[in-house]
């Protein structure tokens, strides 16, 4: 089964499959690769600008779930938008989405970093940005809150293809919104533009909600979903063909 599911895959669908485990067995291998290929925040000492296009090739390696459910996604709905669209316009969305993902995340983080750094004392802050990754790095924070948060946010860096996903799941609710998906919990049929609706909600408020032990970088999937509607609205505009 899973040999013929390899061979109905998408030439660009299958490279992406193949790149992605390759990745996901280097980390295992070395797994000093988090540190310079994932991608940290604007300001953060451990911020390089190549993981902007990294970062959506890592994976947590704590659980091989989210990997899998990463290319599970690509492998599903990616195949059929390579189809529709051919090889060299899936991988410009694909791209697009990811790095979407990882500008709106960015953004957004600087933007909470800045305002959290404002209330600070500017040593405290400084003290921070110089040893608050050696502390996380020996599983270790400090007891001051703010201190704590900001070091977190800070040092914390972002991984995985799920922004491109993201993108990946609005393109496919655009294109085929009737087409029926079967959910696991309840097992029922949802119509394709309803689901990506319902994602696009729940993230869009656990976003907001700003929670600091939230690991799941929201706006980062927000930001791969934005940027594919937009792309989705220009290619579209003079064909209105859905499935």
């Amino acid at each position: 089964m899973l040999d013929q599911i390899f061979r109905n895959m998408t030439p660009v669908v299958k490279n992406l499959l193949i790149l992605n485990a390759l990745f996901y067995l280097a980390q295992l291998m070395l797994p000093e690769l988090m540190e310079g290929l994932a991608l940290y925040p604007i300001g953060s000492n451990n911020f390089r600008p190549w993981q902007l296009a990294t970062h959506f090739f890592m994976h947590s390696t704590g659980t091989i779930f989210h990997i899998l459910f990463n290319m599970f996604a690509v492998v599903m709905f990616g195949t059929a938008l390579e189809r529709v669209w051919g090889a060299q316009k899936f991988l410009f969305y694909y791209f697009s989405t990811a790095l979407g993902a990882a500008f709106l995340h960015s953004f957004v983080t600087y933007l909470r970093i800045k305002d959290l750094e404002s209330v600070m004392d500017p040593q405290m802050v400084e003290y921070v940005k110089q040893n608050g990754s050696e502390l996380l790095a020996n599983y270790k924070n400090y007891t001051d809150p703010m201190m704590g948060q900001l070091n977190l946010m800070l040092n914390t860096p972002v991984l995985g293809a799920s922004g491109a996903v993201f993108g990946i799941l609005v393109a496919f609710g655009y294109l085929f919104p009737n087409t029926e998906l079967m959910l696991l919990f309840p097992p029922i049929p949802v119509k394709a533009k309803y689901m990506v609706i319902a994602y696009i909600a729940v993230e869009l408020y656990l976003g907001f909600q700003n929670n600091p032990h939230d690991n799941v970088a929201h706006f980062a999937h927000l930001g791969g979903a934005l940027i594919g509607y937009l792309i989705l609205l220009y290619w579209q505009k003079d064909n209105k063909t859905f499935y």
